[in-house]
């Protein structure tokens, strides 16, 4: 190897490789990183005497090795909280009253479209921080505050500046089928027409937007209505991804899968017949604990028909200031074990391997293999386990981003 390559040595690696058995566990491991990507991974017994030479070698003492975190749903670009309506909810307030004091989504959007650039990356910055300090190498974010073309431009510009300032890999979704705002209520298809649909077309031609989503559900978007969105991302060549069926069942699932979408996403009402067209397209069921412990949700999604059908289920954190104001990956995998019965293994592959497929990313990340970028957290652990089992408690003891330490900034870093 050449000056400034790197060894991993002295590890337990969990690679949740799907070619090795469970988590893919090596035992007395080791990595050897090239120019950013594995070259090696193994036991240190088949680590070859050349991959050292020149070499700067970690000796990680025993320390676990698993792929770097993937959350792969959040919104955490917005302006403002709403803790004042969390604490009307919990006074006894009902979602009307918010409503009408000027709550809800109303108060997002207000506040975002308020804010300018920067100002959304300064307030951003403090949850993606709390996201990489828990070992997150890629996160996912999502526009869908602003509503209008040019405030879901800008909101994209801030998660692409989020990933300028900071050393983590961000994928941009454009949600402008996220809500109707007040001055298009009752008309959703004069908004799919000035709205929707040409700020896809801006936020595209200016390299904003890698997948598209929207919110299929009573309270927002019909089938058909999310259909004319699917139709315009595929005519771009854009993946899809779709909030489905949380509410009620409008049969979101299988829309999602008819598209061949990367992922449908929170599926609480989702059916077998959702679960079969999932499996078929190779759709990821992205579940969301966060929203469903927030809004005191009673309807689990249905993670026995995903498992009978071979659905890859993934984990994520759904950032965002209303339903799930959760900035901690690591809380979301107890959440997916103690809420929705999922195993220690599912929860590990929910925020490594199948967040990454969720992406459309899992050739580049989201398990340790050769050819594979060198993205990876190191844990003060004695088992994996332990990542799912301990709740508000952070073990990681490095993030490496393209085989080099992505530390923390002591001072944010202000755009």
């Amino acid at each position: 190897m050449t000056s400034g390559d790197r060894v991993w040595t002295n590890a337990r690696l969990a690679t949740l490789n799907p070619a090795r058995q469970g988590l893919g566990i090596v035992e007395n491991g080791a990595i050897a990183v090239r120019d950013g990507r594995i070259v090696h991974i193994g036991s240190m017994n088949d680590l070859p005497i050349a991959e050292l030479a020149g070499a700067e070698t970690i000796d990680c003492e025993g320390r676990w090795i698993t792929p770097g975190l993937v959350d792969c749903h959040t919104h955490i670009v917005h302006a403002g909280h709403r803790a004042r309506e969390f604490e009307m909810r919990l006074a006894g307030a009902s979602y009307e009253e918010v409503a009408q004091a000027g709550g809800g989504i109303v108060s997002s959007v207000t506040s975002t479209r308020a804010a300018d650039e920067a100002q959304l990356v300064r307030e951003s910055l403090v949850r993606l921080d709390a996201l990489l300090a828990e070992g997150v190498t890629t996160v996912e974010i999502k526009s869908g505050y602003g509503l209008t073309v040019a405030d879901e431009m800008k909101m994209l510009r801030a998660a692409r500046r989020l990933g300028e300032v900071r050393d983590v890999a961000v994928t941009t979704t454009y949600l402008g089928a996220h809500a109707i705002p007040a001055e298009y209520k009752g008309r959703n298809d004069a908004f799919l027409n000035d709205v929707i649909l040409p700020g896809l077309d801006a936020c595209h031609a200016q390299g904003l937007v890698d997948a598209v989503d929207g919110f299929c559900e009573g309270i927002a978007f019909s089938p058909d209505e999310i259909r004319s969105v699917f139709d315009a991302a595929s005519a771009k060549g854009l993946k899809m991804k779709l909030h489905a069926d949380q509410l009620s069942n409008l049969h979101g699932a299988a829309l999602a899968a008819s598209y061949g979408a990367l992922s449908a996403d929170h599926l609480e009402y989702a059916d077998e017949d959702g679960a079969r067209a999932m499996a078929g397209a190779g759709t990821v069921a992205v579940l969301l604990p966060g929203a469903f412990y927030f809004i005191r949700e009673t309807k689990r999604p249905p993670v026995d028909l995903f498992r009978q059908h071979g659905v890859p289920m993934a984990l994520a954190t759904d950032c965002n200031p209303g339903t799930s104001p959760l900035t901690s990956l690591l809380l979301t995998m107890n959440m997916g074990a103690t809420l929705f019965g999922l195993t220690v293994e599912e929860c590990l592959a929910g925020t490594t391997r199948e967040a990454a497929r969720a992406l459309g990313r899992l050739a580049d990340i989201g398990t340790l293999e050769v050819g594979k970028a060198a993205d990876f957290a190191i844990w003060d652990i004695s088992e994996p386990a332990e990542l799912v089992y301990r709740i508000g408690f952070n073990p990681l003891a490095a993030r490496i981003r393209g085989g080099r330490d992505a530390h923390q900034p002591s001072v944010r870093i202000h755009p």
